[in-house]
């Protein structure tokens, strides 16, 4: 892996230890540079969980992504950097408090004198990383998280008291992840071919543009507004994103501003 390249697209300089301040710097870096995206399944994209897939695309295009694709490249790059740190399945916790299905999500657990919980790649969610060992809540500024043991030694990770998945305690290598991947970014009943989103956290709150809506969150304040043109789309992804696109998503449904929108290609 090219370290150099990827701490660049971090705006981070290289660490001196793999200690527990640097992997808090990384992932708050992380989350802000890199945003949760999932367009590629609205431009015709594969989703391919090869390292070097990843890397041209997050590091050499710019672009954000998805779990597996965030979390599969960032476990990389912090075993590059002498970490342990292994990738583990989560099944997401629906709104009724039903589990979704098995490797529904991937996140990342860093062994230093204890176990810690890394994610960048579930939208909203811990910017820092969380004790897997811990008995009470963690604060963080996207909220109070707590981790309670779950059955067959798994854990429960909870924001503000609503359960956000179930993290499964044995590692899994990326190619695990392939088929569920897949589902994802091709099924129509998949909430990734079902909305648009690209989204970062801000000093001040919170940034996502999905499809023509740039929502903003300051201060716990939220405003939106409805972007008039392709080309005030496409601006929008460059200043706040920092992504240059060629073609613009298409939203689920249809929505073309102008014919240089491409039609997706579900793979």
């Amino acid at each position: 892996m090219d370290i150099d390249a990827y701490l660049d697209r971090l705006g981070v300089a290289r660490p001196a230890a793999p200690d527990l301040a640097t992997l808090r710097h990384l992932q708050e870096r992380h989350l802000s540079a890199v945003p949760f995206e999932n367009l590629s399944s609205h431009l015709g994209e594969p989703v391919e969980l090869d390292e070097d897939a990843l890397f041209a695309k997050i590091v050499h295009r710019r672009r954000g992504g998805f779990c597996y694709e965030l979390n599969g490249l960032f476990v990389a790059l912090l075993r590059a950097l002498g970490y342990d740190a292994s990738l583990h399945a989560a099944q997401v916790f629906h709104a009724d408090g039903t589990l979704g299905p098995p490797l529904d999500h991937a996140a990342i657990v860093v062994s230093l004198a204890e176990d810690w919980l890394v994610d960048v790649g579930f939208g909203r969610f811990a910017r820092h990383p969380l004790r897997l060992s811990a008995v009470d809540g963690q604060p963080d500024a996207e909220g109070e998280f707590l981790v309670l043991d779950a059955p067959h030694g798994d854990f429960d990770v909870l924001r503000d008291g609503e359960p956000q998945y179930r993290l499964e305690r044995r590692p899994r290598p990326l190619a695990d992840f392939i088929p569920m991947a897949w589902w994802q970014t091709t099924s129509p009943e998949s909430h990734f071919t079902r909305s648009l989103t690209c989204s970062r956290p801000t000093s001040q709150g919170r940034v996502t543009l999905s499809g023509d809506k740039l929502i903003e969150t300051v201060d716990g304040v939220r405003n939106e507004l409805r972007l008039p043109s392709s080309k005030a789309i496409r601006a929008a992804y460059r200043v706040y994103f920092g992504m240059t696109l060629t073609h613009l998503p298409v939203p689920p449904g249809g929505n073309p501003l102008t014919d240089d929108v491409r039609q997706p290609t579900l793979r």
